[in-house]
């Protein structure tokens, strides 16, 4: 797992975060400017937020409306949301799914497999980054700025 991780992590260029939120104390804020700062372009996809920028990017209200390519699929929402996000995942043509520290969904997992799309669960992308690339093991990741 750690070897695919990587992997993914130095293939992907373009993430998309569904869940971002505008607000600087909420993670999914603090993972998309960390991801950006790391060289990832990420697209924030947050219906309540249409039509507004967060970290200098364009909103948007599903993974549908994006028009560029998407090489992952970053989840902060509930987990009984993702297979509807999988489903997506799967019509946009993303290579991974990445649900977020605390979420898992077997159901969403079958969707993306079965279409040779890579599922990861239950971890942190900017902890696994910070991990892997700088050797760090923070209590909270999310929580440190860079």
């Amino acid at each position: 797992m750690e070897k695919q991780i990587k992997e993914i992590l130095t293939s992907t260029k373009t993430i998309a975060l569904v869940g971002a939120s505008s607000r600087e104390d909420k993670d999914s804020f603090k993972v998309m400017q960390y991801l950006q700062n790391n060289g990832y372009k990420v697209i924030p996809i947050n219906p309540f937020n249409l039509g507004k920028k967060i970290l200098g990017e364009n909103v948007y209200s599903s993974l549908e409306e994006v028009e560029i390519n998407i090489d992952l699929v970053d989840i902060f929402r509930p987990s009984d949301e993702t297979p509807n996000l999988a489903h997506q995942t799967v019509k946009i043509g993303a290579k991974t799914l990445w649900l977020q520290y605390g979420i898992e969904n077997q159901e969403a997992r079958k969707i993306v497999e079965k279409e040779n799309i890579i599922y990861i669960s239950n971890k942190c992308i900017k902890q696994e980054y910070q991990r892997l690339f700088l050797k760090m093991r923070p209590v909270f990741p999310v929580l440190q700025s860079n």
